[in-house]
This record gives structure tokens, sequence and C-alpha cells, in this order.
């Protein structure tokens, strides 16, 4: 099985790349890092990451000549297992409004809008270890128990159109979405990365899902 992770220039690449291919070890599952469309056509699993601003990572990935051809051909027409990791998640939505309204690839019907926290004294961005409450039960979250800990870098959430398509969120100051997911698409708002056993079992889980 290959797992490509797609490079364009945006996303805690390296750290990613030494989470999945541990997994990947684990599981027998070869991960590579790419920036051609063409492997990532030829990929059975493909992770999208992504650091930094929703307009600036999705305008690198356009400029990527055939990518966002590739992954819509492969993950909307043939179903291949997809897993968006931050920013990478959050183009799954509809539209982001950061900085100006910007289209996502509208794979998971929502919006992405700014972090408002009820209370006055918690910060924003929303960094640090969070309590995951699940949502949904699905095959990604086999093992992950209410109340895992998980790792948050972020200023901006997912509202999903569909509540059926949260799988799991956190409280901070009011709900925060932190996994989202339909069909073969799931997508991680926290750093699995970084999430130490929690995040290697949903990675691990993620390459061995079978949707």
């Amino acid at each position: 099985m290959r797992v490509a992770l797609v490079d364009y220039d945006s996303g805690n690449l390296h750290s990613a790349e030494k989470a999945f291919a541990l997994m990947g070890r684990k599981t027998g599952a070869e991960v590579f890092v790419t920036s051609e469309p063409e492997a990532v056509a030829r990929a059975d699993r493909i992770v999208l990451p992504g650091d930094g601003a929703f307009p600036a990572c999705k305008a690198a990935l356009e400029a990527v000549p055939g990518m966002v051809e590739v992954l819509r051909e492969a993950v909307e027409g043939r179903g291949v297992p997809f897993m968006g990791i931050c920013v990478g998640m959050q183009m799954l939505a509809d539209i982001g409004h950061e900085y100006r309204d910007t289209a996502g690839l509208g794979w998971i019907g929502g919006r992405i809008d700014a972090i408002r926290p009820s209370d006055a004294a918690l910060k924003v961005p929303h960094m640090g270890w969070n309590d995951l409450r699940l949502r949904s039960r699905h095959p990604v979250l086999e093992g992950i128990t209410e109340g895992d800990h998980a790792y948050f870098v972020h200023s901006w959430q997912f509202h999903p159109a569909d509540s059926a398509h949260l799988l799991a969120d956190v409280d901070y100051g009011g709900p925060v979405t932190a996994i989202v997911g339909r069909d073969n698409i799931v997508g991680t708002q926290f750093h699995p990365e970084k999430s130490q056993a929690v995040g290697l079992r949903i990675i691990e889980n993620f390459l061995n899902w079978k949707p």
C-alpha cells in the first residue's frame, strides 16, 4: 500500500512524514512525500497536511499544476481514502473566511470561521492539549476514548453543515470541531503527528481503514 503525503510547500511535512512512516512500518504501508500529481494518482491513501492561513494554503495547492484535479479524481471519483490535517482538513469545507472569502474543495459541506470562546480568558489561537469529545463512531477512532488528548494550534475552525459529519469536538469556551468525516474522507483539526499515542493510533487506523 502506497501512502502519498502531498507536498505543496505548506504544512508540517517533516513531522507528519516521520509519524506516518512509523505507522507505515507497523502496517506494511510505503509512505512517501510528493509534489507530483502523477504519484498522488497512483497512491492507495492520500494525506493533505496544512499549516498557516487558509487562503495561502489553498493558493499554494492550486499552484501545483494538476494537483487539485488529481485529488478530485482520486478522492471523489475513485474513493481513495483521504486524510486532511489542520488547514488540510479546513480546505475540505465549502468556504473559508480567514482574511478574505476563499473557496475550499467542497468535499464536506461547511465553512471555516474564527474561534470566538465564550470565556474572554481563553486565548486565541487555541494552542496546546485538549480533551476529545467523541460525537460519532468511526473506524479511524477505533481505540480512541472520550477524554483522550490531542494537540491543537489554530485560530479558525470548521463548522460542518451536516452534524453527521462531525466525528469529534473539544470544549474551548464552546464546542470546537476536532474531526470531520464522510465516506472515504476524514480530517483532523489537531496534529496527529504531534499528539503522541492518540495521534499515532489515529494514523494507524487510517492506514488500515477500508471505507
